[in-house]
């Protein structure tokens, strides 16, 4: 047993320079590689999470544009809508008021042709009276001058 532990002994004797170096190895790549590395990492994820948060931010304020877009948008169609209902208000009244007009102007004329009917009837109505007079009259000379006349002229 004792020739094993020697050996054993040996063994860990002769493999103190290969943990040295390992060592020395574990600590050199840990400084020249494995902590740069993580700092350039860190960095990069830093940078990465930055660089996604200004773009969450920049699609946040084009969201909010959008929408003040949209705002705008809306409100120009309803001040286009209102001008359109108030033209065409005052096209109605217009319209209206014309209609009237026109309705005041033929109630005017119908009422002036009314009476040039009335004077025109009453001229005839006088006309015919007049005429009727002079007719009355001939009809009675007519009737009264040959009978006036046979007895004037001795005629039977």
């Amino acid at each position: 047993m004792e020739q094993i532990l020697r050996q054993l002994g040996e063994l860990l004797l002769g493999s103190i320079p290969t943990i040295i170096l390992l060592s020395l190895l574990y600590a050199i790549y840990s400084s020249v590689v494995h902590r740069p590395l993580v700092k350039v990492l860190a960095e990069r994820r830093r940078q990465t999470e930055g660089a996604m948060e200004k773009a969450r931010a920049d699609i946040a304020a084009a969201e909010a544009r959008t929408a003040e877009y949209e705002q705008k948008i809306r409100e120009a169609r309803v001040a286009v809508f209102r001008a359109q209902e108030a033209r065409r208000q005052q096209i109605l009244q217009a319209r209206t008021a014309a209609v009237s007009d026109a309705r005041v102007k033929a109630q005017q004329q119908v009422k002036m042709a009314r009476q040039a009917i009335e004077q025109d009837k009453t001229k005839a109505q006088m006309d015919l009276q007049a005429e009727a007079g002079k007719l009355a009259i001939e009809i009675i000379r007519s009737i009264l001058h040959p009978v006036a006349a046979p007895a004037a002229g001795g005629r039977p």
